[in-house]
């Protein structure tokens, strides 16, 4: 196989669909490695940013992105014409949920469209986008497979494992984690076919620093999602016992540091305001959804999303109880949210509890504002469009508030001072405790 060769020898050109927290630093570890990487993104607005050596993303530090520019190894474009010159197209767009949380296949049925109609021999296509099993096989084969009909040669088609490669490998990145990074997380990698793993398996040997081959591209879909229920259903369990211990006068957070003493059979996990993120939120629904095309219901995975999308309400509940006490009522208060990111340190937004808890406070009838230095405005989502900014931590602005809600427990904050300040801290990550801060002005939710 010629696509073998030229991938051992390093000639062969990457192409990354989707340069968000996926693609992007994807494509810049294939640059590392002297690969010539063409980038692909609908964001028009992405790519003079990227091309003047700069970063969108926090963790990605600009001097990557311009060494890597700077080389010629890495080229950006929103022209989709352009992916003939690709002999490798890794797909990294997202799979969001639809508002009766469904699958909402949009990017990836589009991207495979495009995708189709410039697809030519001896390109390998790989998917790393969640989704249910069967995307791969049921989704993009048929459209590649029949791509010669799309590019207006009816009657022709493409061979999967001898004309094209196709094969599954799911992203398991976690943003501006300390510890490992898109080279040092082992790839989970699904072939349609023998040849399109093998092909799969050496695209990513290159890069990673092991390969993790299964039997399928189901076998790979389906193993992202074990992992993301792994965590979704454990993160439930401590949200429901959170609030069962809250009514027995136990501190849950003592109670996990206790269970962790255990040297084997205990993992743990911690409670929060809610789920966010691209993947824990959104892809258990993903397997719900396919499961009821085999008679199967999910009630397991049901019932811990109900939990964890119950949190954001809970932590009002728990907001209002803790204004009553100061005899102060929601409707009219001026709270300030801690934290817009879904997670510390970062800049990411994506499904943040932190704007559900937005919403709920607002239709409370109170005025919400919120500081978090990652994100200096809050932008528009799919669901969100506040139109707000971040404002400072300043001693005045600090006393201002009826109560300060810590959603997202950055290390840049200065504990001290914002206990110090703030007349009501209601704190959902335990995070004064953890820097050994107690006061009567703090509870927990």
């Amino acid at each position: 196989m010629e696509i073998l060769q030229r991938i051992k020898e390093k000639k062969a050109v990457v192409g990354v669909v989707g340069l968000g927290y996926v693609g992007l630093p994807l494509a810049l570890e294939y640059t590392k490695k002297n690969f010539n990487v063409l980038g692909f993104d609908i964001d028009d607005s992405k790519i003079p940013v990227l091309k003047s050596g700069k970063s969108y993303i926090k963790h990605i530090r600009s001097e990557k992105i311009k060494s890597a520019v700077d080389s010629g190894l890495l080229n950006v474009t929103s022209d989709f014409s352009r992916l003939p010159e690709a002999d490798a197209v890794i797909i990294c767009v997202p799979t969001p949920l639809t508002e009766h949380r469904e699958p909402d296949m949009t990017y990836v049925e589009n991207t495979a469209i495009t995708i189709a109609r410039y697809l030519r021999k001896g390109q390998i296509i790989t998917l790393e986008s969640t989704t249910y099993p069967g995307t791969t096989d049921e989704l993009l084969l048929p459209l590649f497979e029949n791509a010669p009909e799309e590019q207006g040669r009816p009657g022709e088609k493409y061979k999967v494992g001898e004309d094209f490669y196709l094969a599954f490998s799911p992203e398991r990145e976690d943003p501006n984690n300390p510890n490992y990074g898109t080279a040092t997380i082992p790839k989970v990698v699904g072939g349609v076919t023998p040849n399109c793993l093998r092909v799969a398996c050496e695209l990513y040997d290159q890069v990673i620093v092991k390969t993790v081959p299964v039997s399928s591209t189901r076998a790979a879909e389906a193993t992202k999602l074990l992992e993301n229920i792994y965590r979704s259903v454990n993160i439930a369990l401590v949200n429901e016992l959170k609030m069962v211990f809250d009514r027995m006068d136990i501190d849950i957070w003592e109670v996990i540091n206790a269970a962790s003493t255990k040297p084997f059979g205990f993992n743990p996990f911690y409670p929060g305001p809610g789920l966010g993120g691209h993947c824990i939120p959104i892809d258990p629904f993903y397997l719900t959804w396919k499961a009821r095309e085999y008679e199967i219901s999910t009630k397991f995975i049901e019932l811990a999303g109900e939990i964890n999308t119950y949190q954001p309400y809970y932590v009002v509940s728990r907001l209002i109880d803790a204004l009553n006490e100061h005899r102060k009522s929601i409707n009219g208060a001026k709270i300030l949210i801690l934290g817009a990111a879904y997670k510390k340190n970062i800049d990411d937004m994506r499904e943040s509890p932190s704007l559900k808890l937005i919403e709920i406070i607002r239709e409370k009838g109170a005025d919400v504002y919120y500081n978090d230095p990652y994100v200096p405005e809050l932008p528009r989502t799919r669901k969100y469009d506040f139109n707000m900014q971040s404002v400072e931590l300043s001693e005045k602005n600090l006393k201002s508030f009826d109560a300060v809600v810590l959603s997202t427990d950055h290390d840049d904050y200065d504990y001290i001072s914002i206990s110090e300040y703030s007349k009501l801290i209601l704190d959902t990550r335990n995070a004064f405790e953890r820097n050994s801060i107690k006061s009567n002005k703090i509870r927990k939710a």
